[in-house]
């Protein structure tokens, strides 16, 4: 799969960056069950902060076009960070 096609490529970063999010979320004292719900809000969050900090933002169209980018990027950066995460665990595995 080709990422670039859907992830802007400045934002390719936070896959390995949620990843060792996601290992600091697993040593903690945090249920494994919402591990992903908080990688998939830090990913939104952070996301949203570098669009708004990069697009000049003028109206209420834009606003909620930037809310929208930064919701659908951070889900597929999270998504892909989960992703990457399962490989390393399933390859991990003896079967």
């Amino acid at each position: 799969m080709n990422y670039q096609e859907y992830i802007k490529t400045e934002l390719l970063v936070l896959i390995p960056v949620l990843y060792f999010i996601g290992i600091g979320l697993k040593k903690s004292k945090i249920s494994d069950k919402r591990i992903p719900t908080l990688l998939g809000i830090s990913a939104v969050v952070l996301s949203a902060i570098w669009i708004f900090a990069t697009t000049e933002i003028s109206g209420l169209q834009e606003t909620a076009s930037a809310i929208f980018t930064a919701a659908t990027q951070g889900v597929l950066v999270a998504g892909g960070s989960v992703y990457a995460n399962q490989l390393f665990v399933q390859a991990k595995k003896e079967e």
